[in-house]
């Protein structure tokens, strides 16, 4: 089959929620060089399939749930985005060009032979002297092309973060143009989750994230928090460019971390260019001392950079964006997210919106904690906080146990996960439940992104089939799948004859749903 036929079956997989995904193949480009005004006036690449968008976003569904249709509706609505999101990164992530298909990047050369981009404007990354480097053309072409739409929606996004990302890139000493690091890194989503586990707009994984101090936990993910993300990436790209002395070495180590950069430098050929230099990293990218994805994040940067600082030219809209800004309030001990929205005035969507952190429908018990709330709402609420009973913070129903009930029956019956319906209730034993015995269900806030994705027929949850299965992945444990997908761990043994303790290992496919139901 050719290359670039393979690779759109693959973009038409991830359409299909299929577990292999690929990149999109664009046109290939002309050969020799050309205006960058042309991208304009071209259309997106058509899909081959009918009139299937592999990246639209499907019809949200209809809700029965205690919660307000239009909170879930919006819910759904963000977790459908993310998933378009990640199906776009991930085959962004994955596309490997070959040289044929690879043209040269728009230059003009001065007298003095500097390469200089035709339009100039200012950077303070260099983008100049690598831009006509083949592999830059290829992504530009994706971003142009399969990416397009996504690319747009990014632009528009990125609005809202670019100056507070710019501010502490300053603060640090670091260029301002790193900023488009994250459009390559999550399209400026705060709920990106790689496959390999890396979340948020910087894709910290966990241990990089406790290293620069972000509390990662069942209640809190910091790597989604716009603000402590990005003052965590800062530090983390200003610490690596001061150990390799070179922007693209550090944004490679971003990627690939500092030990496989560090080992490659250390098997070059140490010459006039210098270790130290930008050269250095396209002096590895030459070579087979990184892998693939790791030598295309420079030349991806700067095809998005030079998208992003003139999007126009380019052919992109862009819609004026409202700043991050917010007032905010603390809370002593755990709260629910509805009952802020509501002393604010506001919907939990938007309470969300500012405060994408939080991974429950309610603030972490025990412990004081800072919430985001829209301008001008601050004050009011905390005032109409301080008059509300302790017993009110989090909203509840109360629920009797009825005959062979469990707590992961009972936590599905309430779209609550299950870890949260047992947080809720300490004192009861989840593994004997009595007849009768009372049970606090917090029923405040929105489901959770994986059960919005899980309800939508187009957007499985990633890992998992429209029969009900999920295929278990490094690190997964059995509680935690159970807690994901509202079942419980017996329901998970018995479903697929595991042993007492209920042990798995990775690349087990396990049944998530009983069966005949559907998952």
């Amino acid at each position: 089959m050719p290359r670039s036929s393979a690779l759109l079956s693959l973009i038409l997989l991830v359409a299909c929620g299929g577990s292999q995904r690929g990149p999109g193949q664009g046109p290939v480009p002309e050969s020799g060089d050309r205006p960058a005004d042309q991208y304009a006036e071209r259309e997106d690449v058509p899909v081959q399939s009918g009139d299937v968008n592999p990246f639209a976003l499907p019809p949200a569904p209809e809700f029965d749930s205690l919660i307000p249709a239009e909170e879930l509706a919006a819910e759904y609505q963000e977790a459908a985005d993310s998933a378009a999101d990640e199906a776009v990164l991930e085959a962004l992530a994955e596309t490997q060009p070959t040289d044929e298909e690879a043209g040269e990047a728009d230059v003009v050369i001065e007298g003095n032979g500097t390469k200089v981009l035709a339009n100039a404007v200012t950077w303070d990354i260099d983008v100049e002297t690598y831009n006509s480097h083949h592999r830059v053309r290829w992504y530009l072409d994706f971003f142009l092309g399969p990416g397009r739409e996504r690319m747009g929606i990014w632009l528009n996004r990125m609005q809202r973060y670019e100056p507070m990302v710019r501010e502490r890139l300053a603060r640090e000493g670091m260029p301002g143009d790193l900023v488009y690091l994250a459009l390559i890194e999550s399209g400026f989503s705060n709920t990106a989750t790689s496959r390999a586990k890396a979340v948020g707009m910087w894709q910290f994984m966990k241990g990089t994230a406790k290293f620069y101090d972000l509390r990662v936990d069942s209640w809190v993910d910091d790597r989604r928090d716009p603000h402590l993300a990005t003052d965590a990436a800062v530090r983390h790209l200003r610490d690596l460019n001061a150990r390799f002395g070179s922007l693209y070495l550090a944004a490679a180590a971003y990627n690939a971390g500092s030990g496989r950069v560090s080992r490659g430098l250390r098997r070059l050929r140490n010459d006039d260019t210098g270790l130290s230099s930008d050269a250095a990293f396209f002096r590895l990218y030459d070579t087979r001392l990184l892998h693939r994805e790791t030598k295309d994040y420079v030349p991806k940067l700067i095809a998005a950079a030079l998208i992003a600082k003139e999007p126009a030219r380019y052919g992109f809209t862009l819609s004026p964006a409202e700043p991050f800004v917010y007032d905010s309030m603390v809370v002593p001990t755990m709260t629910g997210l509805d009952v802020i929205a509501r002393l604010a005035d506001t919907t939990v969507a938007a309470i969300r919106e500012l405060n994408p952190q939080f991974l429950r429908l309610a603030t972490p018990p025990g412990k004081a904690t800072i919430v985001r709330l829209p301008v001008g709402r601050g004050e009011a609420t905390v005032a109409a906080y301080a008059e509300l009973p302790p017993e009110k913070r989090v909203t509840f129903v109360e629920h009797f146990v009825a005959r062979g009930e469990t707590m992961g029956g009972i936590a599905r019956k309430y779209r609550v996960s299950s870890r949260l319906l047992a947080d809720a209730n300490p004192k009861v034993d989840a593994r004997r439940l009595r007849l009768g015995q009372r049970l606090i269900v917090p029923t405040g806030g929105a489901i959770s992104s994986s059960m919005a994705r899980r309800m939508s027929d187009p957007v499985p949850a990633a890992g998992t089939n429209a029969s009900g299965y999920h295929r278990v992945k490094r690190g997964e444990t059995l509680s935690g799948i159970a807690d994901e997908y509202g079942v419980s761990q017996r329901d998970l043994r018995v479903w697929n004859k595991l042993d007492a303790k209920g042990r798995i290992r990775a690349g087990q496919r396990l049944r998530v749903s009983a069966p005949g139901a559907r998952g």
